[in-house]
């Protein structure tokens, strides 16, 4: 899993009024969340792809708002190793999305906001898919934003990235976006794709199978964010 460089989310999250609707996305993702799944049930869960942006502890709103923190294992590629004093009870791991350290079926709950669109090609987030079911037992609840959402979230540009994706890729390193110009490092997916990944991952297990959704948050009476659930059977 490829690390975004903190510099673009500083420059989003310095301001105000963007700051302010991301926090309350958030939060509306937490409360469907809860909505969905009962935490009481829950004696484990993986937050995968937490921020290891100590100045941004808000990127880490599962943290944050889930009442047990002694449940949570919090993995990324990024040194968030802090966490474990903000956090009393927490377990930091650092590793690698698509190659998880853990077991299968080590935990209740897998968490993940907004990572899948940071894994690289569609393969690889295939696999992520894959390994979040892998090392889930009952639960996998993911975040991505919407692609066809008329503000790209990261960049803050407009329309730009309906376009192609090799042209989009290009105009972005043109306006000197950096990391984001990546596949690597962004990959944006639409509904159908997000559907198209379960179902691949799911033709490709022999061990697990089970049951789907897709959930929509919206902005401006536009679906921003899709939530996607897997109850494994």
């Amino acid at each position: 899993m490829s690390k975004i460089n903190t510099l673009d989310y500083g420059k989003y999250n310095s301001k105000p009024f963007l700051y302010n609707v991301s926090l309350s996305k958030r939060k509306e993702i937490f409360s469907k969340l809860a909505s969905l799944v009962d935490f009481s049930d829950l004696d484990s869960v993986l937050d995968v792809g937490a921020s290891g942006d100590i100045n941004h502890v808000e990127n880490n709103f599962f943290e944050e708002l889930y009442p047990q923190k002694k449940h949570i294992t919090a993995l990324s590629d990024q040194d968030a190793s802090w966490m474990e004093q903000r956090y009393p009870g927490l377990k930091f791991v650092l590793g690698d999305a698509r190659e998880m350290p853990f077991p299968d079926n080590s935990f209740d709950l897998v968490f993940s906001s907004a990572v899948i669109e940071h894994v690289g090609s569609f393969e690889m987030q295939q696999k992520f898919l894959e390994e979040c079911c892998r090392v889930s037992k009952k639960y996998v609840f993911l975040t991505t934003p919407n692609r066809w959402y008329p503000i790209e979230f990261h960049t803050v540009l407009p329309f730009i990235h309906w376009l192609p994706r090799n042209i989009h890729r290009k105009l972005l390193s043109a306006l000197k976006y950096g990391s984001f110009a990546s596949e690597e490092n962004l990959n944006l997916l639409g509904y159908s794709d997000l559907a198209m990944l379960v179902g691949n991952a799911f033709h490709e297990s022999k061990a697990k199978q089970g049951n789907w959704s897709i959930f929509n948050i919206k902005l401006l009476q536009i679906i921003s964010n899709f939530i996607l659930l897997i109850k494994l059977e």
